[in-house]
């Protein structure tokens, strides 16, 4: 029975990636254009008609009458995912990828140049295991917690994971044999290793706050309200520690204003720019999957995770899980939608603006912020 509940999280941990990637990609394509007064994939799909099945006698038509009225919305529906760029996104680019050809630089290892995409995504699936999708429900005398593996300590299992991923860039970088590739894989690199520093310092100030290092146990402590005024999430109580969070994630996730690695005008497409087919479509993937890993975690550190504010949900009760899911869901996509918002606003930065927002903007606030969190925590105030 065990195996069987790990099967279905396992089921549901995948489908919720595969579902927060494609909802990025597709907004990233229409929102992009509608954004820039553009319209966008609209193509495919679009200009699909209901057919009509005629027979030549006119009384078998009676027969298939009801055949083409239940068809009817079903090309409806095709039609409308078409003209808003559904279909083109999400089907019309993964056909594209898987059919194209896959180009190999002269003289480079094939498995080596698989393997970066690979080592590039791959960490990213796995931190999604640590991360608690709703709260704990029973069912038939189980209780059930939504998450692939609980462990003590979670928040450093994803902070190494991120850590990982920076050898799938530097590999792929180098493979490209090409000075751009590799000259994006170092900014990649030295982008990555520079904000990880801010960003766990910034994750030692949550720990310190919280008192644990368990996900889950980081949203249970945001239950309840202050003063009987404001939910008591994250947001409120370590509002600096959001603010650093955030930006430092967007800056993890290499998504502009900090594109550096991939900067189209000065790269051509950074440390993929020899990666053509699937292996690119991986790489895009991993980087949409990022963006909601990232979106995750500040909704469970900051924004209660499935805590409803000014609402009580039973505990242990599925249809109370399912609630707190929805409510978890939405404001991943939310904070999703504003990374691409913020990406397709602000211009990108300089290097050395960077590099100076990292280490000498970032790293001190982050150093600070902690020594103040500490303080408190010594004092009994939190």
């Amino acid at each position: 029975m065990e195996i069987v509940i790990l099967l279905i999280k396992l089921f549901v941990v995948f489908n919720v990636i595969m579902g927060l990637a494609s909802l990025c990609t597709w907004f990233e394509r229409k929102a992009s254009a509608l954004m820039q007064d553009r319209i966008g994939a609209n193509r495919a799909g679009a200009f699909f008609d209901t057919p009509k099945i005629a027979l030549p006698n006119p009384l078998l038509n009676v027969l298939v009458a009801p055949a083409n009225l239940a068809l009817k919305p079903v090309f409806w529906l095709i039609r409308w995912l078409g003209i808003l760029g559904v279909i083109n996104t999400l089907v019309c680019d993964a056909v594209k990828a898987l059919t194209k050809e896959d180009f190999i630089p002269q003289g480079m290892s094939p498995f080596v140049h698989a393997l970066a995409p690979f080592i590039a995504v791959f960490p990213i699936f796995v931190a999604f295991a640590l991360v608690p999708l709703a709260p704990d429900f029973t069912v038939g005398g189980m209780t059930i917690r939504p998450q692939l593996a609980s462990v003590d300590a979670g928040v450093l299992f994803i902070l190494a994971m991120g850590s990982i991923a920076v050898y799938g860039v530097a590999f792929a970088g180098w493979c490209g044999n090409n000075k751009f590739a590799l000259l994006g894989a170092l900014r990649a690199a030295a982008q990555m290793i520079s904000y990880e520093l801010s960003l766990g310092t910034a994750f030692v100030a949550v720990i310190l706050t919280y008192g644990t290092l368990d996900l889950y146990e980081m949203v249970t402590a945001q239950q309840g309200l202050i003063g009987g005024v404001l939910p008591a999430w994250g947001v409120f109580t370590q509002p600096l520690t959001f603010v650093i969070l955030f930006i430092v994630g967007m800056a993890e996730t290499k998504r502009g204003p900090f594109d550096l690695p991939e900067s189209e005008s000065e790269l051509v497409a950074g440390y993929f720019t020899e990666y053509s087919g699937m292996k690119f479509l991986v790489f895009w993937l991993g980087e949409f999957a990022e963006i909601a890993l990232f979106a995750l975690l500040i909704s469970l550190l900051f924004f209660g995770g499935w805590d409803i504010p000014f609402v009580k949900l039973p505990e242990g009760t599925w249809w109370a899980a399912l609630l707190g899911h929805i409510a978890l869901m939405t404001k991943v996509v939310f904070f999703c939608v504003l990374q691409i918002v913020i990406r397709w606003t602000l211009p990108r930065f300089r290097y050395d603006q960077l590099m100076n927002l990292g280490w000498k903007g970032l790293l001190p606030l982050s150093i600070a912020n902690l020594m103040v969190y500490g303080a408190l925590k010594v004092a009994g105030v939190i």
